[in-house]
């Protein structure tokens, strides 16, 4: 069996080895490839023609990450649930003729959410980000019964994410606020959504020192797994949760999509640790 990872700049990504790591614990042969769009030949294509030539060349799905996620959709028969509902795509499957698309970047940060224990239901949270990731992550953070409001550098932004998402949930409690009008003081919890953090991106979307002393903070920047906002929040005794759930899930969630094998997540996430240099 055969599968891919398209995107740019995808030189560190872990995704492949997982896939690959699982495949032969579970007893069957599976290659992963990339499709870097940031190098040759794949830089030379478009990319319908690289999923064109990804289908032809018998692969049973990829993986799409940036910037491809909204374009995707595009080249596809028909997007699952909230992959629909959002516009973006990071799993697409070649079955039947016929191209699904699917998020599980929503799935893997919903699971990752419900597996740190915090309490979601019916509190205020703050998500800092409403771009590609940012879109995902507050869908899935409304699906778990927040009260959630949406911060971006880009006040328009945020705007236009909560119309489509409030048109997809119409009974969901989402606003759009400015960076200078958010009460953090008032929230549960805070999610990191944008790149800062990550080593070409320095610094911190919000000051931890902002919110109550029982808040908790999630960010899903995991290159590096311990950013500065995770630092900050634990300096001031916050429970803070790195982005690895989010990364390991996803991955479980696309592999099970993919190959049509249930994955063990619990084997994944010990391939992850030692991957990423935790272990």
């Amino acid at each position: 069996m055969k599968a891919g990872l398209i995107g740019h700049g995808i030189g560190q990504s872990l995704t492949p080895a997982m896939h690959e790591a699982e495949g032969r614990a579970l007893g069957f042969d599976y290659t992963y490839q990339r499709f870097d769009t940031g190098e040759a030949p794949w830089s030379g294509m478009s990319l319908p023609d690289i999923l064109d030539h990804a289908e032809a060349s018998g692969l049973a799905g990829v993986n799409v990450t940036h910037p491809h996620k909204t374009e995707v959709g595009t080249y596809l028969d028909y997007l699952e649930g909230p992959a629909q509902d959002l516009g973006t795509v990071n799993t697409v499957v070649f079955r039947d003729g016929r191209r699904v698309g699917y998020t599980t970047d929503y799935s893997g940060f919903r699971e990752a959410m419900r597996r740190t224990g915090v309490a979601l239901a019916g509190k205020p949270v703050a998500q800092f980000g409403a771009g590609g990731a940012g879109t995902a992550t507050s869908l899935a953070l409304l699906d778990e019964g927040v009260d959630l409001s949406i911060v971006d550098v880009d006040l328009s932004r945020a705007e236009a994410l909560v119309t489509r998402l409030k048109k997809v949930r119409p009974n969901a409690q989402v606003q759009a606020v400015s960076g200078s009008d958010i009460e953090l003081q008032a929230v549960s919890g805070a999610v990191n959504a944008t790149p800062l953090g990550m080593k070409s991106y320095p610094g911190m979307a919000f000051d931890p020192a902002d919110l109550p002393d029982d808040a908790w903070v999630a960010d899903i920047v995991y290159f590096p797994m311990n950013t500065a906002l995770l630092q900050a929040s634990r300096a001031r005794g916050l429970q803070a949760f790195n982005g690895g759930g989010m990364a390991l899930y996803q991955a479980v969630f696309a592999f099970d999509l993919i190959t049509c094998h249930t994955p063990d997540a619990e084997r994944m996430a010990e391939c992850f640790v030692r991957l990423s240099g935790q272990g």
